[in-house]
């Protein structure tokens, strides 16, 4: 996978869609610090899941932007999206891989498990997401994961790490100086109090 350094962001949806959405989107892409982009919708029925798809890969594709969704292996296929992100309890990557095919991306949740990261790069994960390094308003925290961690796993393993959980201005160079490839961002850009979703991305220089 080639990695641009200049573009570190791994903008994950809003838990719901606004009308503003598409245009905060596009308004975000044209930053140029966003590399992948994961539709992650809990509650949203199939059909609605994949007319939401259907937008946001346009944009995707017009920023040259990968596409990933979450969880959905299916719904990845039928949208013909870049790849998808699992989570230890969704399909296992050999599955996914015979229903997306090899040259999509794949990514895997590995908590702060060095086990995990190892096992997923084995399996020919196609990146590792690691956290959450700090308290999250948008998923509830099972798993904590250190500076230390991240260090230790980076020594390790070449392939390529997505740091998550409560990512923002304020705390995002930690995780990048300690060699992170990527920040897992959501909460900060969708549900931030004091600034808009564009005024969000351009503090993260």
């Amino acid at each position: 996978m080639k990695i641009s350094q200049k573009k570190f962001v791994y903008l994950i949806s809003p838990l719901k869609i606004k009308k503003s959405f598409f245009n905060d989107l596009t308004q975000i892409f044209k930053q140029k610090k966003v590399n992948f982009f994961q539709l992650r919708l809990k509650k949203v029925s199939y059909k609605k899941k994949f007319v939401i798809g259907k937008k946001i890969k346009k944009i995707c594709k017009k920023f040259n932007i990968k596409f990933l969704i979450n969880d959905d292996v299916y719904l990845a296929k039928k949208l013909n999206a870049d790849g998808c992100h699992l989570g230890q309890k969704d399909m296992n990557i050999f599955e996914a891989r015979k229903i997306i095919g090899n040259k999509k991306i794949i990514g895997i949740t590995c908590h702060n498990s060095i086990k995990l990261a190892k096992i997923s790069t084995k399996n020919k994960a196609d990146y590792i997401a690691l956290g959450a390094f700090n308290y999250s308003k948008t998923k509830k925290i099972k798993y904590k994961a250190s500076i230390n961690l991240l260090k230790k796993v980076r020594k390790i393993i070449k392939t390529p790490i997505v740091a998550i959980g409560g990512i923002n201005s304020d705390n995002y160079k930690k995780l990048l100086l300690n060699k992170a490839n990527f920040l897992a961002i959501s909460g900060y850009i969708w549900n931030n109090k004091k600034l808009k979703p564009i005024e969000a991305i351009k503090k993260l220089k």
